[in-house]
């Protein structure tokens, strides 16, 4: 497959120094040479060390190349926080094969699109995650992607066509195929590596493009940001699938050769017991992992002192929360942002007052570069509101397929991050707002215009429109105001979560909150207002406006989300 991207020989030149020029698997054979008894990978299912890692990455690459895969094809796999996910992408890369993570809630309509827009040439899942059919999703699919020639499942029950993953993991394929031949695979650093969907804003996700440089320099920051060696320990429940996961779970260990520890369902005492098991001293997550951590009844029972630092990424920290923290734990709490296209791109410092701790993103990246600007373009004076830019050599390198999008996002040589920012005189910025058409709750994005487009898909829904609604504990959720045809009976919540659900759209993408209206808001040329949409919500929600049955209770939601 062509791959368009932005990589010049004057990009190339402007990063070189700055860039690692390294693989992930030149970090793993640093690990292993450095001490190849030392645990690597601590999950439920067991635990490998840095020896016993290498030789599976090994035997699966050669399970690879000897059923046709090689250099360039993408293998896409749709797993949980499994120690397999990391033997998987480790093996992809030493064929340099591309490796295509998917969201394990993800479901038939984002699967069909993006497996079939990487065309790729395998797919591992699951035979079961939190009740869901795997195998059946691809059986029902496998017709759209003409290109996919093998199917592996990581389960006992695997069907008919398919294959299961021990037969690459067990079949000791170094006894009769010479390992030696992955050491002549050569391996370019600015090759692309990776590619990962983000949620779309105007409609269907885009393939975020990563090289091994781009990755690699994004995951070396931290280990300098926080002064990691061999002897930390990494706790990580994000998904491995969105790039906090995939990059400061499952590859960061591996920079500094020390030991991840993964969850693969955030579970916040599990989380502390975990930490007393294994003496975690580094985790990052979404806002709502720190808050469930510090609200654990009885966390003063528990020896959690080897944790020194929480990483809060996707949601501003809440000053109080900070304050909450404070009295109960020990462990500095750090916040950063960034986005699949760039990583982390800024973080606050250990050293760093309480007001940057608390009132802060952080500081961008040595190499990182930001800067907020006007509607004219003009530079924003310090604590001034505008719109975000970015560069710096942990930038994507295109979109997949649309390298039209890649252009367009890009403003001589900056890269709009479409989120609205402050700047204080030390360059430390805090997001204060979106431009974007994208709702986070909780640490995930919801792509408001690709859900918008499935309830025009509703035979009986004229109009429809997402917003974000505030929410004490994932900061936001999303309300679906919807307008009837003429005639239609108003949908129930019932009626409305069936339809999503036909439609394949992933649980995590239903809106939370029903609205039917007779008519939006709208300005004098006709467009619509959602910032009044959200006004008249909140205004609802506040005074308890909202109906009966319009409301999907938490209860609910959680009931139906491990579905």
């Amino acid at each position: 497959m062509i791959l368009d991207t932005i990589l010049s020989q004057g990009y190339i030149e402007k990063y070189q120094s700055i860039w690692p020029n390294r693989t992930i698997l030149d970090y793993l054979n640093d690990a292993i040479a450095k001490n190849p008894k030392k645990i690597a990978i601590v999950d439920k299912k067991g635990r490998y060390t840095y020896g016993e890692l290498g030789k599976l990455v090994d035997r699966v690459a050669l399970g690879l190349l000897e059923i046709g895969l090689g250099k360039g094809d993408v293998i896409s796999f749709q797993l949980p926080n499994w120690n397999e996910f990391i033997i998987l992408h480790y093996a992809a890369t030493r064929i340099g094969a591309i490796s295509n993570p998917l969201v394990p809630i993800y479901r038939d309509r984002e699967i069909g699109y993006m497996v079939s827009m990487a065309e790729s040439k395998m797919i591992v899942v699951p035979d079961s995650f939190r009740g869901f059919n795997y195998p059946a999703m691809i059986e029902r699919l496998s017709h759209q992607w003409p290109g996919l020639e093998h199917v592996y499942v990581i389960g006992k029950n695997v069907p008919k066509g398919m294959k299961a993953f021990t037969d690459l993991l067990e079949e000791p394929w170094e006894e009769w195929k010479d390992a030696a031949v992955l050491d002549e695979i050569s391996h370019d650093p600015n090759d692309v590596t990776e590619i990962i969907f983000t949620s779309g804003t105007t409609g269907n996700p885009k393939g975020v493009l990563h090289t091994h440089n781009t990755l690699c320099v994004s995951t070396n920051y931290w280990i300098d940001g926080l002064g990691l060696t061999s002897d930390d320990v990494l706790f990580m429940a994000s998904t491995f699938a969105h790039q906090t996961g995939i990059g400061y779970g499952v590859r960061l260990p591996t920079h500094f050769a020390g030991t991840g520890v993964y969850q693969e369902v955030w579970d916040a005492r599990e989380f502390i017991e975990w930490i007393e098991k294994e003496k975690i001293t580094i985790t990052a997550g979404a806002t709502p992992f720190l808050q469930d951590t510090i609200q654990i009844e009885g966390i003063e029972n528990y020896n959690i002192s080897s944790l020194r630092t929480f990483v809060t990424l996707g949601a501003p920290i809440p000053r109080q929360l900070v304050k909450e923290a404070s009295e109960k734990v020990s462990f500095k709490i750090l916040s950063g942002w960034g986005q699949t296209e760039n990583g982390l791109v800024t973080l606050t410092r250990l050293d760093d007052s309480e007001e940057k701790l608390a009132g802060t993103d952080g500081v961008p990246f040595p190499g990182m570069e930001l800067k907020v600007v006007n509607s004219e373009g003009e530079i924003c004076a310090p604590n001034e509101e505008g719109d975000l830019l970015a560069r710096g050599p942990a930038m994507f390198v295109g979109y997949l397929k649309r390298l039209e999008d890649t252009i367009a996002e890009h403003k001589n040589g900056w890269f709009i991050t479409g989120d609205r920012a402050i700047m204080d005189e030390d360059g430390y910025i805090r997001i204060s707002g979106r431009n974007k058409d994208i709702i986070i709750r909780g640490g995930e994005n919801i792509p408001v215009t690709y859900v918008e487009n499935v309830l025009y898909e509703h035979p009986d829904v004229s109009m429809a429109q997402i917003i974000a609604v505030p929410d004490a504990r994932l900061q936001e959720k999303a309300c679906a105001c919807i307008i009837m045809k003429p005639g239609k009976s108003p949908l129930t919540m019932d009626s409305f979560r069936g339809f999503l659900e036909e439609k394949g759209l992933a649980k995590q993408y239903w809106p939370e909150h029903l609205e039917i209206m007779e008519e939006f808001p709208v300005n004098l040329s006709g467009k619509i207002q959602k910032f009044r949409l959200r006004e008249i919500m909140n205004e609802k929600m506040s005074s308890k406006l909202l109906g009966p049955g319009r409301l999907l209770r938490e209860a609910e939601y959680k009931k139906i989300s491990k579905q």
